[in-house]
């Protein structure tokens, strides 16, 4: 016998999955509290499972038979969106939601221009921007809360990763420091220099690791995760810093010029370019947004950086 249940009721219940709350599931999908419980109930009676442990002022966390359908439910409704997009696409060109993840020391500088270029040319593509870490990324598109991450090069058994292009990194300066009319050093000329780290997880590894080839000791004299917040520590005079992304602009969140100058140890390019997951079936919005990102996007040139 089919099974009789509705494409909202399972959009209700991922939505309690994500949030773990029906109030904050009620707010994100605009309904009632009781119409939540009630298609939960009816998800449970109709699969004769228990989906969620429900804790008294805590919220709700699902069981592991929730966290199976969890995961076949965001398929289904995936599948149905694609089947929404296939339509469209039929009387009127490309169209539906698209979630796209971008790296944080990229997403301010990247995004903005190839997004607005990618709007002109697919107007009726409803496109979703998720700044986060490279690790969370990750999870997000395992969790199939993006579709795809533009990225540095992360390799993963479930996650594909195609390269568009190549970064060198640069040790970043004061604009009015001693060494910044400089064309490139190495890191041993700045082995007194108190050093600022981006402390992002994948991000902090890259850089001590560079430290540790050059055979130079990495001291921290101050970190945050806010690249923009690097850059103005290092143009207020708290230290350099290391970077991948030249930003066009060589002028700090306050006001600070900056110099970018080629890290001349002989450390491999970072490689920029998209992930996603080997499992997940690209929608046709996905699929537009990635060839344009091969079309914008190269070594030569990326939107809101500098040329090399």
């Amino acid at each position: 016998m089919a099974a009789r249940f509705t494409l909202r009721q399972l959009a209700y219940f991922v939505a309690v999955g994500e949030t773990g709350s029906v109030t904050l599931a009620a707010e994100r999908v605009r309904i009632s509290q009781p119409s939540i419980s009630t298609a939960i109930a009816a998800l449970e009676a109709e699969f004769a499972v228990q989906l969620f442990v429900r804790h008294h002022a805590q919220g709700l966390t699902l069981t592991a038979a929730g966290e199976r359908l969890l995961i076949a439910a965001r398929a289904l409704l995936r599948a149905a969106d694609d089947l929404g997009d296939l339509a469209r696409d039929i009387a009127d060109g490309i169209a539906g939601p698209l979630r796209v993840g971008a790296f944080r020391t990229l997403s301010a500088l990247v995004l903005p221009e190839l997004v607005a270029g990618f709007a002109r040319d697919n107007p009726r593509v409803a496109l979703t921007m998720v700044e986060d870490d490279e690790a969370e990324l990750l999870a997000r598109l395992r969790r199939g809360e993006i579709d795809l991450a533009l990225s540095y090069a992360q390799r993963a058994d479930d996650i594909a990763f195609e390269r568009l292009a190549l970064l060198p990194t640069y040790i970043v300066l004061p604009a009015d420091h001693a060494l910044a009319s400089r064309p490139g050093l190495a890191l041993a000329e700045l082995a007194d220099e108190p050093f600022i780290l981006l402390d992002m997880p994948v991000s902090r590894d890259y850089f001590r690791a560079l430290f540790d080839a050059a055979g130079v000791p990495c001291v921290v004299a101050a970190r945050s995760d806010q690249p923009e917040t690097i850059r103005a520590m290092v143009g207020s005079g708290l230290g350099f810093s290391l970077m991948t992304a030249r930003p066009a602009s060589r002028v700090a969140a306050n006001g600070r010029p900056l110099a970018y100058l080629p890290l001349t140890d002989v450390v491999p390019p970072i490689e920029l370019g998209l992930l996603t997951h080997r499992s997940l079936r690209q929608t046709r919005a996905a699929a537009a947004f990635a060839r344009f990102c091969r079309d914008h996007i190269t070594t030569e040139r990326l939107p809101g950086m500098a040329a090399l």
